[in-house]
């Protein structure tokens, strides 16, 4: 691209297409250069993605069907992901709000968790920055929201597990404070009231959502008995299968585990991971018309839209053994 170009468009002369004009003002904005005063009322066809950890196959993937439906739309997605001790998630809205984007999609934010600082979502709410949030959030914030049913991700894995012959069933949860676990563990005593079972707080553990998290769970869990186990994450439920062999106990023979997200390589480990799946191409293309529509100036409700997970059934669940 010639510098007489650059020139026309910063200058606002004619002779050049929209197109290239609008890839000269997103290349100042990617490069952080600031935008000509007449200019900087327009903002550029950028789309932030703010993800929490890509450790996780299910953000990538996410990210993956934002990101190209994101294109799809004429919109150039950016990506920012957290890493411990680096930039925060109200770091990257600062940075985002400095490069005039269009909008931000959130996944799994900090808008998911209850005690967490919440003040750089006002921000965005100030400035009016189109924003949607992916999967379940506080009731403060007032974002349109695309999320995965919980209730009935809990109801199915449970009610397979009962008609496994399971009695014993246990959860391993994200933190207290975590909105989808929240409503995940409401869910699950509702679902084990109804199939005539009990869920009392011993069968209840808490992790940070990994792989070391789930198995340091997923021991406590063992020492009440139990022979099921539902996992509030894939990465959790892995964590939960190798404390179930550490114990000198097999998955699913002794234990059954179950994930959750359906994420990349569930197919592949050993035993292939029965888990709930989350619809993500059906939310991810849902939540960037939300934000197109936001961004063209469509009134877009901001209730929740609530997608149905599919139970997916593999090598990890299988009939309660009987105990002597």
């Amino acid at each position: 691209m010639s510098e007489a170009t650059v020139s026309r468009v910063l200058n606002e002369k004619p002779g050049v297409s929209e197109a290239t004009r609008a890839a000269v003002l997103t290349a100042l904005d990617v490069l952080g250069y600031e935008r000509p005063t007449q200019l900087r009322g327009e903002r550029a066809r950028l789309v932030g993605l703010v993800l929490p950890e890509l450790q996780n196959p299910i953000f990538p993937a996410f990210a993956e069907v934002v990101g190209g439906a994101l294109a799809g739309q004429g919109f150039t997605p950016v990506l920012c992901t957290q890493t411990a001790g680096g930039v925060s998630e109200a770091d990257y809205v600062d940075l985002l709000l400095e490069q005039h984007v269009s909008g931000v999609v959130f996944f799994g934010g900090l808008y998911a968790q209850q005690d967490a600082p919440h003040e750089h979502y006002d921000r965005l709410a100030e400035r009016s920055l189109p924003t949607v949030l992916l999967n379940a959030a506080i009731d403060d914030l007032d974002f349109p929201r695309v999320s995965c049913d919980d209730a009935v991700a809990v109801e199915q894995a449970i009610g397979h597990l009962k008609q496994l012959g399971h009695r014993r069933i246990g959860m391993v949860l994200g933190p207290a404070d975590h909105m989808p676990s929240r409503r995940k563990l409401a869910a699950a005593r509702a679902a084990a009231a109804r199939a005539g079972l009990e869920l009392p707080d011993e069968l209840v553990e808490r992790a940070l959502f990994s792989l070391e998290g789930g198995q340091a769970a997923t021991t406590r869990l063992l020492r009440q008995d139990v022979t099921g186990i539902v996992c509030a994450s894939d990465p959790l439920a892995l964590g939960a299968v190798r404390a179930v062999r550490r114990a000198g106990l097999s998955v699913p023979d002794d234990v059954s585990v179950i994930g959750y997200d359906d994420s990349a390589f569930m197919t592949c480990t050993d035993p292939p991971l029965t888990t709930v799946r989350q619809p993500i191409e059906a939310m991810g293309r849902a939540a960037v018309e939300l934000l197109a529509g936001e961004i063209a100036g469509v009134k877009v409700t901001h209730d929740e839209l609530l997608f149905e997970p599919e139970l997916v059934v593999r090598g990890s669940t299988a009939p309660a053994r009987v105990r002597v």
